[in-house]
């Protein structure tokens, strides 16, 4: 099996008889999911994406990432949120940069536009000069202001470089299909465009051309990957029983967790390539849950680096938190720890013994020593560090989202709260159309 749920760790905390009783609703949940009867449920097209993309599109990403590979050095995408996380995410867990910059099998991809730094900004167009650059934006609207001076920025940059003409080779936009502003301004300006679905919100859309252009630019086997999201979209949309679907049971289980007082979920790994990931599945959850006054705060660690800062609270601290291990069972590489005729460290009868023994005795450890200290841990076990194993733990919690939002009662593929800072910057900004709102903040403000 791709995805295996191992709840022995939280059998001291959730009983099956809960467990059974929550089922009944989950079911429903599910039901509402699937049958798109839900708030939301015009932003659906995700759940059945895996099977039913746009073929031609998907023929023209892997064109284009060819073309980009051969063309630069650097390939820059720019974008916020959904829109670079998901392939941020999936780059980085399935070939680390540090990997890929010693073997340069494919351009150095950066991210941009996700930030309003100005010291991020000089550090990546220092990074660009002397070098053949690629640029792709992702943004729906063009007009959201990190993306929007990132691709401005960038745009001159090449423009700068090598001329009107050839700059439009080289700039890639993925955007609305028909209508919005950067639409407008790329059919005008020749650029090749993808299209971000209007029925996939952004923290949904790594399986459409926001996440899989910059994926296939790193060399990485999206047929694969969607290969393993649409197995997982057959396993648990068909299914709604808790006892045969662990995706619905780790909903279950987080859920009732979260009625005992865990208000705090941990996203964990074991492994530094999977920091991105965990940076996706927090945007997902937040965005998702997070309204109406509820919802289980997502926040993330990478052990056993963070054993040695934030494992005291975790261990001992409040008592609102519960832990989801994700575990891959075969890494796809391996380094044994060498003998040292001194043996200063003491550490000599690990000689010979692989890194990855040590750290799945490290994680086992720590689980123990956790759910002996009052933190529940769900152990969720992916075969393999690959494109299809990873497609398939993609939908396994986006589907999870999904159902465990509506049986949170909330709708979970809004994100109201998001405009709330933008209208404060705007009018801080000195925005047109926002004067008196400005006089408000700043008066707030002295």
């Amino acid at each position: 099996m791709t995805i295996n749920l191992n709840e022995k760790y939280v059998k001291s905390f959730v009983s099956d008889e809960e467990i059974n009783e929550i089922g009944k609703d989950i079911e429903q949940a599910h039901k509402t999911l699937v049958s798109r009867t839900g708030e939301g449920n015009a932003f659906l097209g995700w759940i059945d994406l895996p099977h039913n993309y746009d073929k031609e599109e998907f023929s023209r990403i892997k064109i284009a990432s060819e073309k980009i590979q051969k063309k630069c050095d650097i390939f820059v995408v720019i974008g916020i949120g959904g829109s670079y996380l998901g392939a941020r995410a999936v780059i980085e867990f399935i070939k680390s940069q540090k990997y890929n910059s010693l073997k340069k099998e494919t351009p150095d991809i950066y991210f941009a536009g996700c930030n309003l730094s100005a010291s991020e900004l000089v550090e990546l167009t220092s990074i660009c000069e002397g070098k053949d650059v690629c640029v792709c934006v992702i943004s729906k609207s063009g007009t959201t202001t990190e993306p929007a001076i990132a691709f401005r920025v960038l745009r001159g940059m090449l423009e700068s470089k090598y001329g009107k003409d050839e700059a439009k080779e080289r700039i890639f936009v993925i955007t609305d299909k028909s209508k919005g502003t950067l639409k407008k301004f790329a059919d005008e300006s020749g650029y090749e465009t993808f299209v971000v679905p209007d029925d996939v919100g952004g923290r949904f859309s790594v399986l459409t051309a926001v996440g899989l252009l910059p994926i296939a630019v790193a060399g990485i086997d999206i047929d694969s990957l969607m290969k393993g999201a649409a197995d997982a979209s057959t396993n648990y949309t068909s299914n709604t029983s808790v006892d045969k679907n662990d995706c619905m049971k780790y909903v279950a289980i987080r859920n009732l967790l979260y009625r005992k007082g865990k208000s705090t979920e941990i996203l964990v790994s074991y492994e530094p390539y999977a920091t991105m990931f965990n940076e996706w599945w927090k945007q997902l959850y937040g965005e998702s849950e997070g309204k109406d006054g509820k919802g289980i705060f997502p926040s993330s660690v990478i052990f056993s680096t963070d054993l040695h800062s934030l494992g005291q609270f975790i261990q001992d601290g409040s008592r609102n938190l519960f832990e989801t291990v994700v575990s891959v069972k075969n890494e796809n590489c391996s380094f044994e720890v060498p003998y040292d005729e001194a043996n200063i460290d003491g550490l000599n009868f690990l000689a010979g013994v692989d890194m990855n023994e040590i750290n799945k005795k490290a994680m086992k450890a720590t689980i123990l020593a956790h759910v002996d200290g009052g933190a529940p841990n769900i152990l969720i076990e992916v075969e393999n560090r690959d494109e299809y194993s990873l497609g398939y733990l993609i939908y396994f919690f986006e589907f999870a989202c999904g159902v465990s939002g509506y049986l949170l009662g909330v709708n979970p593929f809004n994100q109201p709260g998001v405009e709330e800072y933008k209208k404060n910057m705007f009018a801080l900004l000195g925005k047109p159309g926002y004067e008196e709102q400005k006089k408000q903040l700043e008066e707030r403000l002295k």
